[in-house]
């Protein structure tokens, strides 16, 4: 299995260079998350290759560089596994401001939970347009992290922030 992050300038065709090198290879696409952001093309994909054409697999991604991607390649055998947890979706709305994503995340990585999923933007409001901060998070949290306490911590900033926020477990 290989985990690779690409980003370069979005153009038509991309995503399927990096599929037919992979279907090239004998490998299987497994997840993704694909997105255009302000002009690039950025992504996460996971993909199954036969052992012996892994090697020259990640060879062949590497030459899409020279179309000004930059790919990053990584074995996901390396990985641990997560400590069991409840896993909970977390939602902000806020006007926007620098900071909000620092004081979540802060707040979490604190009691120890892990963000496994995590998508923001920023929108104008329909009527004032003032810029929106939305964001959804999946997260781990562990069996030793208090429910209500994080709970707490987390409304605090929410009211810090003049922020909607729902906590609920998936």
């Amino acid at each position: 299995m290989l985990v690779m992050t690409v980003i370069g300038a979005d153009r038509p065709g991309l995503v399927e260079s990096i599929a037919a090198l992979v279907a090239s290879h004998g490998g299987n696409w497994l997840d993704s998350r694909l997105s255009h952001l302000g002009g690039q093309f950025a992504g996460m994909i996971r993909v199954s290759v036969p052992a012996e054409r892994g090697a020259q697999l990640t060879a062949a991604l590497h030459s899409l560089e020279r179309d000004g991607l930059s790919i990053v390649v990584q074995s996901d055998k390396a990985v641990t596994q997560a400590a069991p947890g409840r896993t909970t979706v977390l939602e902000i709305v806020a006007q926007d401001r620098p900071g909000i994503v620092r004081q979540i995340t802060g707040a979490l990585a604190a009691k120890g939970v892990n963000v496994e999923d995590f998508h923001s933007e920023c929108t104008s409001a329909a009527m004032t347009g003032e810029s929106i901060f939305t964001a959804r998070a999946t997260v781990t949290i562990p069996a030793s992290c208090d429910d209500a306490e994080l709970r707490r911590e987390l409304e605090k900033i929410a009211a810090d922030l003049i922020a909607e926020l729902k906590f609920a477990p998936t």
